[in-house]
Order: structure tokens, then sequence, then C-alpha cells
């Protein structure tokens, strides 16, 4: 399946688009792609869209304070990673974007980079009515100051990983354990919160097709067992 892309000579990206997958698993399967692809930099690009079952995250950095429980006792799974940022939580209806590019054939520049996924983020809400923002000073999107949208990457000689989360429909029950983010001043909110009848099927068409027009590759999905 080709997907509608910007330049006719533009880089093939892979695009895999899963169901939910156990955190562990798509880290896993993240890190693997990421060391195949230092070993052949000029591969194809690829993005994984997905959603997780209930899981905290905790970035290299981050504090445990941000926790409302006792890590010993998490009411789901918790992991710390290798990406940067502070603690956020994943569950179905959050759609997940783990891109593994090699910012050396776009732009070798993270903050170029993080600008990049949130355009994604910012075109995608625009599709169905909703104006993103930015706020100086922090990486993610916000709809009407209530963030939708979080980011975070790891980047190892120029490939990326990890990526953004987008709340579509979720529960945000699990956010109240957590200061999101670190941000302790501005609500978590969801696409849904505006579109009562979102369909994150459709949703996911569409960031699939945004990330192909921002990033300017040529978007040709596969299937993991390919």
């Amino acid at each position: 399946m080709m997907l509608p892309n910007l330049k006719i000579h533009a880089r093939p990206c892979w695009f895999y688009n899963c169901g939910v997958i156990a955190y562990r698993e798509a880290w896993e399967w993240q890190k693997s792609l990421v060391r195949d692809r230092i070993s052949h930099p000029d591969a194809p690009e690829t993005l994984l869209l997905l959603e997780h079952p209930s899981v905290y995250t905790l970035g290299q950095g981050a504090t445990l304070a941000h926790l409302k429980f006792d890590p010993s006792t998490a009411p789901y799974e918790l992991h710390r990673t290798e990406r940067g940022g502070e603690v956020t939580y994943h569950c179905p209806g959050q759609i997940v974007g783990y891109p593994i590019l090699n910012l050396k054939l776009f732009q070798p520049d993270l903050h170029w980079y993080l600008r990049q996924l949130e355009a994604v983020i910012i075109q995608t809400l625009e599709v169905y009515g909703l104006k993103g923002d930015r706020i100086s000073g922090l990486t993610g999107v916000w709809v009407e100051g209530r963030k939708v949208a979080a980011i975070g990457i790891k980047v190892s000689r120029w490939v990326t990983m990890h990526g953004f989360a987008l709340n579509v429909c979720p529960d945000l029950a699990g956010f109240r354990q957590i200061v999101p983010c670190g941000i302790v001043d501005r609500p978590v909110g969801r696409m849904a919160d505006w579109i009562p009848e979102i369909d994150p099927l459709r949703v996911r068409e569409t960031l699939a097709l945004t990330f192909a027009q921002v990033f300017e590759v040529e978007m040709m999905q596969v299937s993991r067992e390919a």
C-alpha cells in the first residue's frame, strides 16, 4: 500500500500500523530497528503507530517525585527508559508514534526534529478542526490549554527512537496518579473532549499522511511479519 507523499523522489518510509502492543515488546522492537539502521544508514525510514496497555514510563533523568504512588506497588507496569523527559502514561485510545529516522539524511538537529514532530501533531489536529498550540520552553502540543500530545525522544548516532503520544480517546484517569511530564499547572486533554465520536483508526491514517508530508517521505505500509 502506497500513501501519498510530497516528492516523487522522497525517501521511502516503512509504515507499521499496529494494534495494542505491550510496552516492553515495542521497546525491544525499536532498539532492534535502531541497531539495524545504524548498521545500514541508507535503509528506509520507519514509523510505528500503535497503542499500549496501561503503563507508566520515566525518562532517563526523570524524578520519582512526580509519581503519586510507591514505585514498588505501581498500579500498572513502570519502566525507566533512555528517552528524554519526565513521567508519562500510555493506555488504549492514545496513539503512540515511534519514528526510526536517520537524521543525517534530514537535518542533524534535535530541536528541528522536536519541532517537526510537533508540526505532525498540529497539522493532524487541524484536519479535525482543532487548533494545536506550542508553549514556549515546553515540548508537546496543547489545545485550549490542555496537553493532548507528549513527545520524548532518544537519538543514537543520529538515529531516532521513542517519539510522540497523541491522546485521541483514552481514559485519562491514569494521569491523575502522576505529574504528567513534570508540569504541575497544565491539565491533560484528549481529542475526544472536543470531538466525542472521534475514530482513532481515522486519526491513525491522518497521522501517517501528515508525517509523510512534514518529513517529505514516501510511506509504504508493511506488516510486521513481512
